[in-house]
């Protein structure tokens, strides 16, 4: 692999995390065994994470003389805080899923063999709600977490107004080619 293939690698995992970070539906991590690396950097890109009681957490990648390249190092101290995050990463050794509980990296912990009954329940529960609320709540959430506050805004903004009666009659005047007569709804 050239250097340029790593660097282009690199580039589309971070942006298929920010992806899913910034996608309207809601991403599950059900973690069990290891998650290290690149598969931690996955799950802080979800929107929620559970876990096995026997998961293991990591940044190991100081002790190969590299650092979490997709934008973990940024969504790690969002989540546990900055001084945690630095010992996860700066030490490079795991945490087990009990101390990622009480860090907040996982916000539940369920014997292996429940865990993915565990993830279905939690999926099941969020498409019984409204969707629309659901994304909104998302944005909200992401937003008062400082996670991407201007695209999230945007991206609200933008779901709101297409929704109005004024972008229904504007879309309509441009394929009529006509000046559109908004209502202010």
């Amino acid at each position: 692999m050239s250097e340029a293939d790593v660097h282009e690698f690199h580039r589309d995992l971070r942006a298929a995390l920010r992806g899913i970070e910034l996608s309207s539906k809601v991403f599950l991590a059900a973690i069990n065994g290891a998650a290290l690396g690149g598969g931690l950097e996955l799950a802080l890109a979800c929107d929620l994470r559970i876990a096995a009681a026997d998961a293991r957490f990591a940044f190991p990648e100081v002790t190969i003389g590299a650092v979490p390249g997709w934008a973990g190092s940024q969504r790690l101290p969002r989540v546990i805080g900055a001084g945690r995050a630095k010992q996860l990463i700066l030490l490079g050794q795991p945490i087990d899923a009990a101390t990622a509980a009480a860090w907040g990296l996982v916000s539940e912990i369920v014997p292996a063999d429940r865990l993915p009954q565990r993830a279905l329940e939690l999926a099941r529960r969020i498409v019984e709600n409204a969707p629309t609320a659901v994304q909104a709540a998302k944005q909200l959430v992401d937003a008062a977490a400082g996670e991407g506050v201007a695209t999230t805004l945007e991206a609200l903004a933008a779901g709101l107004a297409a929704g109005t009666a004024d972008a229904h009659e504007g879309i309509r005047a441009f394929r009529e080619k006509r000046k559109p007569k908004f209502t202010g709804r």
